[in-house]
Formats: structure tokens, sequence, C-alpha cells
């Protein structure tokens, strides 16, 4: 399947962890890594955009998206994917990969 536009991969977050967090990477580097590791398997098909949960600067789309992320208490970084949670918490590389497999991107 070839792709005219970039599969874009949200991560919500915030500059603080959640108090189960601590021990992991902040949602800006989960973000950062998964740019840099996607990159390197999909190269131009994947976009990483971080989106900050207390920033007022958000899209409409994305709005949305943050009050369910802050009303349902989910752990961030929160990765979403074509409209689907693939990740929260501590992300997995792999159900992210597979995740846009099943939308067609292929490495390269």
């Amino acid at each position: 399947m070839n792709r005219t536009t970039a599969v874009e991969v949200q991560v919500y977050g915030a500059e603080e962890r959640c108090a189960s967090c601590v021990n992991l990477p902040s949602a800006q580097e989960t973000a950062s890594w998964l740019e840099a590791a996607l990159g390197r398997k999909f190269g131009e098909q994947i976009r990483v955009r971080y989106i900050d949960i207390h920033h007022p600067e958000q899209e409409a789309e994305d709005a949305v998206f943050v009050k369910r992320v802050i009303e349902e208490d989910m752990w961030y970084p929160v990765v979403v994917i074509d409209g689907e949670v693939v990740g929260e918490g501590n992300p997995k590389l792999k159900r992210i990969q597979e995740k846009l497999e099943q939308l067609g991107l292929r490495p390269v």
C-alpha cells in the first residue's frame, strides 16, 4: 500500500511524570525516542507529534483526547495512532510497530 501522507503517532503527556512512572522516561523523551526508532524503520511514512496535556495551544481535535486522558486518569505518555490507544505509561515499541504495519506501512 502506498500512502501519500505520513501516519501521525501522537504522544500525549506532561512535563511532570505520573507518580507510578517516576523511573520511566518522560513523555517528551518517549516522543523523541519513538521518532528516532520509528524513523529508522519507516522513514518518511511516519510523523511523531508530542501534545502537552496541560498546554493551552492544543488543536481542537487534541483537546477532546486531552480531556479523556485527564478524566480517565490515564498513565502518560499515552501513544495514539489512527484514533487508537496503542500504549500507555510505558509504551511498547513492538505494539506500535504492529499498528503501523496494520495501517499498511512497510519498513524502508
